[in-house]
């Protein structure tokens, strides 16, 4: 079964920019956080190497697969390589999990606005207003998304090369000395957390339906997990070197709070946290959209009869719902840890069955 597109193909070249503008996502800002918080002094570097490695591997076994079955839908390999069922299971499991991912995006983007900036406005107004943009934006096609992408992501590059330059001089290196003092249970907590930060390249399993000619397209995943990986790994060490260890592991958003605490004259980056914010509602917007966006087209390919906009106007309230559950900031750092544990055993899970079943099948039916 291929899959249908009015909108045509998009290039090998869009995947990388959904992969990248994908990971970058909200747990960038809380990354280095959960790495202090498992490390001493900045061995958190290995972690970031370490876990930016091991995703890269599953992001080209992944695309591998998909692409070997081109402009064919996830449902569709999926049911040839592990029987329709269990591909009806898999598929709605994901449904849900990128469900629960927009919902937890629709609430941290209001919880960050809340604290930085609209300290008056309940927060329920806030996610409301922000889920109408989302579901504005995946009602429309599949081009436009990537098109966003394409557009968002020279300037949330640019931003965060930029909060990653200027407190250069702020350095102190007694705050990233010395080095390899972690222990070995340190070390595998903080990879495991590196490891969740990069989940984001599972959209390639979807996405890559929509590639004319997948065949450079595991290449172009591995790439975004690197361009991804060394991001981290600049912010990370800036955000150790100017904050120390101890101050970044009792800050919510280490990478946010960077901008707010580096003094510079004329009073340019006193006022960076307001344009950082920008940038940072474009990255939590476009891995919303992605996420949203994947919810309905997983259901839309057990159910092909649906209609996308009644999908949309039926999951809505569901996500809008499902944000506002966690009761406070604390409840919600334990449901995204619960998630995240299970993105990743998901996915892997995943990527183990259809990958032995690709190799017990020989590949594309079609080949």
């Amino acid at each position: 079964m291929k899959l249908q597109s009015e909108e045509g193909f998009i290039s090998d070249r869009d995947i990388m920019i959904a992969v990248i503008s994908n990971i970058i996502g909200l747990l960038t800002l809380t990354l280095p956080r959960l790495l202090a918080a498992n490390t001493n002094s900045s061995d958190g570097w290995l972690a970031i190497v370490l876990g930016g490695g091991i995703v890269s591997f599953f992001a080209y076994i992944v695309s591998k697969i998909a692409s070997s079955f081109p402009n064919q839908s996830f449902f569709s390999y999926a049911s040839y390589l592990v029987s329709k069922p269990l591909a009806v299971f898999f598929t709605l499991m994901f449904t849900l999990q990128y469900l629960a991912i927009a919902s937890f995006q629709v609430r941290e983007i209001s919880v960050l606005a809340h604290q930085y900036l609209f300290d008056q406005t309940p927060r329920e107004v806030i996610a409301l207003a922000f889920l109408l943009v989302v579901i504005y934006a995946v009602s429309g096609s599949h081009a436009a998304i990537f098109r966003l992408n394409v557009l968002f992501l020279p300037i949330i590059i640019g931003g965060l090369l930029i909060l990653i330059l200027l407190p250069l001089g702020f350095i102190r290196t007694e705050n990233l000395l010395p080095v390899f003092q972690t222990d070995i249970k340190g070390y595998l907590k903080a990879t495991y957390s590196s490891i969740t930060s990069f989940m984001g390249f599972g959209i390639v399993l979807f996405y890559i339906a929509l590639v004319k000619s997948p065949e450079n397209t595991p290449k172009m995943a591995v790439r975004g997990v690197l361009v991804i990986t060394f991001l981290n790994l600049l912010l990370y060490i800036v955000c150790i070197g100017v904050l120390g260890n101890l101050t970044t592991e009792n800050l919510f958003f280490p990478s946010f709070d960077l901008s707010r605490t580096v003094d510079i004259p004329g009073g340019f980056f006193q006022r960076f946290d307001s344009i950082l914010f920008v940038v940072w509602t474009m990255i939590i917007f476009t891995t919303a959209l992605m996420a949203f966006d994947i919810a309905v087209m997983t259901l839309m390919m057990v159910f092909e009869k649906l209609k996308k906009i009644k999908v949309i106007f039926t999951l809505s309230p569901i996500l809008f719902f499902i944000s506002m559950l966690p009761k406070d900031y604390l409840e919600l750092t334990k449901v995204s840890s619960v998630m995240s544990s299970f993105i990743v055993i998901y996915l892997v899970i995943v990527t183990i069955l259809l990958g032995v079943a690709y190799k017990i099948k020989g590949g594309n039916q079609n080949a």
